[in-house]
């Protein structure tokens, strides 16, 4: 009888457990954003300044094609 009494509890905490997911995702979510976050900041301060024109020379070309993807629009719909 007294083994009984002490799996019950046991057994309803492991039911608790299986259905309460609820803010399981977002959880998981946050631990990977935190994760990425932290392998970027070390690789930009593990790279002694060489990453920091390769970054800035992406985000230019970038932009400067957005840019051009806008002029062409706009002369397009005129």
């Amino acid at each position: 009888m007294k083994s009984r009494q002490a799996k019950e509890p046991l057994a309803r905490l492991l039911a608790l457990c299986r259905r309460d997911e609820n803010g399981q995702g977002i959880t998981e979510y946050g631990a990977i954003i935190a994760f990425v976050s932290i392998l970027v900041a070390l690789t930009f301060g593990l790279s002694s300044g060489t990453l920091q024109p390769a970054v800035s020379k992406a985000f230019s070309s970038v932009s400067s094609q957005l840019n051009n993807l806008s002029d062409t629009a706009s002369s397009s719909s005129s």
